[in-house]
């Protein structure tokens, strides 16, 4: 799917206020509510748009670790790995990256006890050679969103 100009106006829209009705983001677009009522259902349709969620501060609910991890695997079964450490609910992000590890996962605890535990999970996995684990200090900005 293409996007146009339009697109790209109804979904910063979207990201200063993903509840907005489609009512206020036609007259914020200078379209129909129906154009984008349409508009919006083929974004989704297209896996544009993928969800609707807030903007949770993990700190407020007793999540102060939030851990970079690098993975090094060896064999065939990095994909199968990746998709195992992507369905643990304390990880954010998966990615296939390039460089010195072959996976990197962010992931927010609220205690080392929840990290220790989750390391050596990984680190059961014969397919798992090593792991490298950064503690963030402080956030800067963590925002998954990039302006359009």
């Amino acid at each position: 799917m293409n996007i146009d100009e339009t697109d790209k106006k109804i979904l910063k829209e979207l990201q200063k206020d993903a509840r907005k009705s489609y009512r206020k983001i036609a007259e914020q677009t200078d379209i129909s509510e129906g154009t984008a009522y349409n508009r919006i259902k083929k974004m989704q349709q297209n896996k544009i748009i993928q969800g609707y969620t807030p903007d949770i501060d993990y700190q407020k609910l007793g999540y102060d670790l939030t851990t970079i991890i690098g993975i090094t695997g060896e064999g065939s079964q990095l994909q199968d790995l990746e998709q195992e450490i992507a369905e643990n609910p304390h990880v954010t992000a998966v990615y296939d990256v390039t460089g010195q590890y072959d996976a990197i996962t962010i992931a927010k605890f609220q205690n080392r006890k929840q990290l220790n535990q989750f390391i050596k999970q990984i680190l059961k996995r014969k397919d798992v050679k090593k792991t490298y684990t950064m503690l963030t200090l402080n956030t800067i900005k963590e925002k998954h969103q990039i302006k359009l």
